[in-house]
């Protein structure tokens, strides 16, 4: 963990820094100090107005600790257009959705209990086919959907998904048009 850990608090530095620091730099990576990495995680970014966008580019120069800024895809067009921040972006990363085998393997590390992890199953097969047909591989509404599915189990006692308990549990949510 450690190894990580200075791996990133060098990272942050780096780009805190404005690049890298010359010739004795792979020196320095490797001797740094273990310390506490500190990030500043923002979610939904993208809904943020320009008072508080300057306020976290305020915060980053002052105090070095990375930011890191989730948003919807374009989120980078709209930073673009404070130059004093988008400046400062190191990286700008976007998620592509799951693919099925990716939402199968998710689903069953993520949620063991649900037990859906044996796709020679007919049942289970179908259920996962459901869960990826409606989330289309968006991670968020997977683990809302999967809420969902562990409440309807938990009210109906049941101890199976099956594809009538995901849809039902799609009913429940709000979302937009599926």
């Amino acid at each position: 963990m450690t190894f990580y850990q200075d791996r990133l608090n060098y990272a942050v530095q780096l780009v805190h820094d404005g690049g890298l620091g010359g010739p004795d730099t792979a020196a320095h990576f490797t001797t740094r100090s273990a310390r506490n990495t500190e990030l500043l995680v923002v979610d939904e970014a993208d809904r943020l107005k320009t008072p508080s966008l300057e306020q976290l580019r305020d915060h980053y120069d002052r105090t070095g600790v990375g930011v890191v800024l989730i948003g919807m895809p374009g989120i980078e067009k709209s930073l673009a257009r404070y130059p004093q921040l988008y400046s400062r972006v190191g990286f700008v990363h976007h998620y592509r959705p799951l693919s099925p085998n990716e939402q199968h393997l998710v689903t069953a590390r993520h949620w063991p209990h649900l037990a859906l992890n044996d796709l020679g199953d007919f049942t289970t097969a179908e259920a996962v086919a459901t869960i990826t047909r409606i989330t289309s591989g968006n991670f968020r509404l997977t683990s809302r959907l999967v809420a969902q599915i562990e409440r309807v189990m938990d009210i109906n006692q049941l101890s199976t998904v099956t594809a009538e308990v995901v849809e039902t549990a799609r009913e429940s949510l709000v979302v937009g048009v599926l």
